[in-house]
């Protein structure tokens, strides 16, 4: 897809951008002709993305890189991608330790940079707010509570954002594909692999997804298309719904796990 010159000049923010989804975002706002701030935790990663595509690097903890990013771009961000999360695999019995790291980086680094960022956003009357959840936020994933759960509150904290400041020239779009061949795939495990892969799809088809849903100016990106009849379907016969993943977590134990 050619550059549509609407981000030329955007200052823009990615975290978790060292690869995968992240890279594939920075490297297609980069395209576009916009400035970009690529955010990770690995610094010799991250340089080598920046390096790459021509962005300013910001290594980090996601949670506290928004000013340092701004400063980065000249001091104002036009659109940040809160990327960066944890797969965070367990169930019930997931150590407190695991859960709270997947809160922090799943869902309250993004209310971090809202607080950061909306301000000036709500001064100057626009700004871009992009949370990549995934369809484990609308739907579930077997075999990861700490995922499933926080990806739902990361997809609710963009919803909020959206019907909240929307007429005051805010747009936010949540990102929820379904396998991504990432590293983050990988981590998935055997779940993951019976899952996802499947129907896994390249970081760079999401970027284009993104593209896409931002020119329509749509709040929800579906890389996977086939994951709006699943939500439909949740919603409407929730037990049925149920019964069907529940397959799914059956056949998945069968497997050994």
């Amino acid at each position: 897809m050619g550059s549509t010159g609407t981000f030329q000049g955007a200052r823009v923010v990615v975290t978790g951008a060292a690869g995968g989804i992240g890279a594939a975002l920075a490297r297609r706002f980069a395209a576009e002709g916009a400035r970009v701030a690529v955010n990770d935790l690995d610094p010799g990663r991250v340089r080598a993305v920046a390096e790459d595509i021509g962005a300013v690097p910001v290594p980090g903890d996601a949670s506290a890189v928004v000013e340092e990013a701004r400063d980065a771009l000249g001091g104002a961000v036009d659109v940040y991608c809160a990327n960066a999360g944890l797969a965070s695999p367990g169930d019930a019995a997931a150590g407190e330790e695991v859960w709270s790291a997947a809160w922090d980086v799943n869902v309250m680094a993004h209310v971090r940079a809202a607080r950061v960022l909306l301000p000036d956003w709500l001064e100057r009357g626009s700004g871009r707010f992009v949370s990549t959840v995934s369809a484990a936020g609308l739907l579930t994933m077997v075999g990861a509570a700490p995922y499933s759960v926080t990806k739902h509150g990361a997809y609710a904290f963009a919803e909020w954002l959206s019907l909240t400041y929307r007429h005051r020239g805010l747009k936010v779009h949540a990102i929820c594909p379904q396998g991504v061949r990432t590293d983050m795939l990988a981590a998935a495990g055997s779940a993951g692999e019976l899952v996802l892969a499947p129907t896994a799809v390249e970081p760079g088809d999401v970027a284009d997804a993104l593209f896409a849903g931002m020119a329509e100016d749509r709040f929800l990106i579906l890389p996977h298309p086939e994951v709006a009849g699943y939500y439909r379907a949740r919603a409407a016969e929730p037990e049925r719904w149920l019964g069907g993943m529940n397959r799914v977590q059956r056949t998945w134990e069968a497997t050994g796990r």
